[in-house]
């Protein structure tokens, strides 16, 4: 066999659950004198060779989820780990969280840290880096060796694992059509490059609606921003060549710098422009005009995924059957961004 082999391949060819694989493989006396010496004699013949991730994983309990978000500016995240926590501590679990700064390499290197005899399972939301790169094999190591793994928002459709995310184009059509209901007819969506996947959803609900109510789409009236440290330039210079009466942000952190460069232009919000955002966060109450935002909430999300994780790690003889995608429904908080 060229390619590594896994405990669930070896699993699949002697007709037995990973939990028994591993276990034989530790010599454990849960598993059949017989058993073990076949499967022991299977993974030496194809030179298996344990994953230290799964070793450590499968070893130790140590009543800790290891959370790893790609930053902690946005509010939503933080939210997110309050319900993570909420639920954990519950249940007698503790939470260490790390930031992967949305770098590929940091986001491997703080799997494996938290790996290293330190977690029972993970809890995760990737970063642009990796969506970039489309490299997932530290996330398909981990499903491979029969470890949980729970992933939520930022989500990859290739790796067979739990997830919990909002349905974002629907979120985003919301936004869209009250900006239509409002009488707008030159909408405009600040948003971010098509590889960072809930951008790329909400630029999706943002096309629906305009062909719903049969707008034609001004290609012209969409900003991708690439680089978020330049993201106030960039929204700033985009605005003052179009002449737009609604707008919808994928963020709220876009959203406001929007508003920022439409009052330096003189223009007023919401007479002149409405502006919705995307995540329901402190700024959005906070700012004035205070902002008209679709609501994800993260704390519901963390809840539900550290929920799915810990019945995971709790019914280790439960039969695979197939991993659940629970959507969490968003809503719209109207404020004064936008007309009443």
């Amino acid at each position: 066999m060229k390619k590594k082999l896994t405990l669930k391949q070896i699993a699949r060819e002697l007709d037995v659950s990973v939990s028994t694989v591993s276990k034989a493989l530790r010599d454990s006396a849960e598993i059949s004198e017989d058993t073990r010496q076949k499967i022991k004699a299977f993974a030496k013949l194809y030179n298996y060779k344990p994953n230290n991730i799964a070793l450590s994983l499968k070893n130790r309990k140590t009543k800790t989820i290891g959370v790893i978000i790609p930053e902690i500016v946005h509010h939503f995240f933080t939210t997110v780990i309050s319900g993570i926590e909420q639920v954990a501590n519950e249940r007698g679990y503790h939470v260490i969280i790390c930031m992967s700064n949305n770098s590929f390499d940091k986001e491997v290197i703080n799997m494996e840290l938290l790996a290293n005899g330190s977690t029972d399972g993970f809890i995760i939301s990737v970063a642009k880096e990796t969506q970039q790169k489309q490299d997932y094999h530290h996330l398909n190591e981990v499903v491979n060796q029969g470890m949980p793994l729970v992933m939520f928002d930022r989500v990859i459709d290739e790796i067979n694992c739990d997830k919990v995310i909002i349905d974002d184009t629907i979120g985003a059509k919301k936004a869209v059509q009250k900006l239509i209901d409002l009488g707008s007819k030159n909408i405009g969506i600040i948003t971010t490059v098509d590889y960072v996947s809930v951008g790329k959803l909400r630029t999706e609900g943002y096309y629906k609606a305009l062909r719903e109510n049969n707008i034609e789409v001004n290609e012209d009236l969409i900003l991708r921003v690439e680089d978020f440290d330049r993201s106030e330039e960039e929204i700033k210079a985009f605005l003052s060549q179009r002449k737009v009466d609604g707008l919808f942000a994928v963020n709220e952190h876009f959203a406001i710098y929007a508003i920022k460069a439409v009052q330096e232009q003189g223009l007023k919000v919401p007479e002149d422009v409405s502006v919705i955002g995307f995540t329901d966060g402190e700024l959005s109450k906070q700012f004035m005009p205070s902002l008209t935002t679709v609501s994800q909430h993260g704390a519901e999300m963390g809840a539900q995924a550290a929920r799915l994780l810990i019945r995971k790690l709790e019914n280790t003889e439960m039969e695979e059957g197939p991993h659940q995608t629970i959507i969490i429904e968003t809503g719209l908080v109207e404020r004064n961004s936008t007309k009443h």
